[in-house]
């Protein structure tokens, strides 16, 4: 078996098949789009793994819940509003974040994962993301533009955007196989997940148990092998997200 590894100068997670995605500004950051959406086109395995640290954001127990049911349909993450240490409203709200998401798209909450990254301790503002979300599943696209768009979206104190996508293709498949991923982060990084914000795509057909199962094998030797200050955050997490009907 002869397989060829190539790197997609400037693209991201839309480069495989079945994804788009979006960048927006809602003003929750002083500068900058500070809002991402990415959308797969059909139900699609999803994994993941989340911070150890004893405080967990809204975001960080609501998609551990749905990456459980093993599949999901969208991401929508926000920068500037960590929506950590916000009680039962911090729930409520990130709850509402995804209701708003599966609307628009016309699917189910459940199948809605979250993240947000930035301040600890301040309510969302709710009108802001709910007009970002709105402009979000307006501009869905699918280019090496969007994906650092998106990038960008989900930064904080980072200094550049964080975004790589390759395409394998074998003399035994029937098709090449593409990945794409990006995540965020620049401090408060410490083993067991480190501190970011990672998402990864791909169009390859795999069940969600082995997804999982590769995704702790790699983050076993990258996240959980990163340290930068000791710390670790509220709000980590790694969610893969590959396609079901995607090439074997």
């Amino acid at each position: 078996m002869i397989t060829v590894w190539r790197e997609a100068p400037d693209a991201g997670v839309t480069f495989p098949e079945g994804f788009v995605a979006a960048g927006v500004r809602c003003g929750l950051k002083t500068t900058g789009d500070d809002l991402a959406l990415l959308v797969s086109d059909s139900a699609a395995s999803i994994a993941g793994v989340f911070t150890t640290n004893r405080v967990q954001a809204a975001c960080v127990q609501y998609s551990r819940r749905v990456v459980k049911g093993g599949s999901a349909r969208a991401i929508v993450v926000n920068a500037g509003n960590a929506n950590a240490c916000n009680g039962d409203q911090g729930d409520n709200d990130n709850r509402t974040l995804a209701e708003w998401v599966s609307r628009h798209l016309n699917i189910a909450p459940d199948v809605v994962l979250t993240a947000s990254t930035g301040i600890i301790g301040h309510r969302m503002p709710m009108d802001k993301l709910r007009t970002g979300i709105e402009e979000a599943v307006q501009t869905l696209d699918r280019d090496p533009e969007t994906d650092g768009r998106v990038a960008r979206a989900i930064m904080t104190t980072d200094t550049r955007p964080k975004l790589f996508a390759v395409e394998v293709d074998s003399t035994q498949w029937v098709a090449p196989i593409r990945f794409g991923g990006m995540c965020k982060g620049a401090g408060m990084i410490a083993p067991n997940m480190a501190t970011m914000l990672a998402f990864l795509t791909t169009d390859a057909r795999l069940p969600s148990h082995l997804l999982q199962d590769a995704l702790n094998r790699a983050v076993a030797r990258s996240f959980n092998s990163v340290t930068i200050d000791g710390d670790t955050s509220t709000n980590d997490m790694c969610l893969p997200h590959g396609v079901r009907n995607g090439p074997g």
